[in-house]
């Protein structure tokens, strides 16, 4: 059920005491929220000649020429995509190639090349797949100095007398 055909395998399922096939694929599947493991699974039955919808993942492929040139952050919009297509004919995954993406770019659906056969059911040119934006720059704050203290690359007065009034006096008490 998870191997490379992923949740679109066309599984045969054949019911205990009857020889008929039936291609079937995976509707819905629980996985036990401790161990991880698979608790239920509910399966679909299909004809082969007939279209079925499903949801197909997007792989993002190579490096965007903004994230490697400019420090820009790649963000993966749309994860999966809907489809519709004959159920031997519905990919395991859609690739989409990014390394073209500049800052400020967005990659659309509309860009991807189709899919003979595979018609997508999401809007092709409102559905954003991946975009490159320009890092956050953080500003550090300005330290603020308090009274008697050199800001940090400040040196103190060089004939020795204290920076303010208040200080002198702190010092001229503390040696009685």
């Amino acid at each position: 059920v998870t191997g490379p055909s992923g949740l679109h395998a066309i599984l045969d399922v054949v019911i205990e005491g009857q020889k008929t096939v039936h291609p079937s694929v995976l509707a819905h599947l629980q996985r036990d929220p401790i161990r991880g493991t698979v608790s239920h699974i509910d399966l679909r039955e299909v004809r082969l000649d007939q279209p079925i919808q499903a949801s197909v993942v997007i792989h993002l492929i190579g490096e965007p020429v903004g994230v490697k040139d400019s420090g820009g952050v790649l963000a993966h919009v749309t994860r999966e995509l809907h489809v519709e297509a004959l159920p031997m004919e519905i990919p395991e995954h859609i690739d989409a190639d990014v390394s073209a993406l500049e800052i400020g770019d967005a990659l659309r659906l509309e860009s991807l090349p189709l899919i003979e056969g595979v018609r997508v059911l999401d809007d092709l040119h409102e559905t954003v797949i991946a975009t490159v934006s320009a890092p956050r720059v953080e500003i550090e704050p300005e330290v603020e100095v308090e009274e008697g203290e050199e800001a940090e690359g400040e040196e103190a007065p060089e004939d020795g007398a204290a920076p303010d009034a208040d200080a002198s006096a702190e010092q001229a008490s503390d040696e009685e």
